[in-house]
């Protein structure tokens, strides 16, 4: 019975190792998401950004509690039309 399973499975491998990938690749960036020395990394870089003069102190304030929403897993409610 586990060669006649496995020849009319057989077809479905493909798909099976699809969804394995796309499995793996989903944890990666859940990992990476949540890391702390990615977001570390973040930080500092908004950082200097800021004393370069990329980005204002509200645009760095704002991409800081992004990064840590995103770290911590929380969602903070946008306004349509407000960045």
């Amino acid at each position: 019975m586990g060669l006649l399973s496995f020849i009319i499975t057989l077809p479905l491998a493909p798909v099976r190792g699809v969804i394995s990938l796309a499995e793996l690749i989903q944890r990666q960036v859940e990992e990476e998401l949540h890391n702390p020395a990615s977001a570390r990394r973040a930080l500092e870089d908004l950082e200097e950004a800021r004393e370069r003069g990329e980005i204002s102190a509200e645009e760095e304030e704002q991409a800081q509690q992004a990064i840590l929403d995103r770290m911590t897993g929380t969602a903070r409610p946008t306004t349509p039309g407000k960045e």
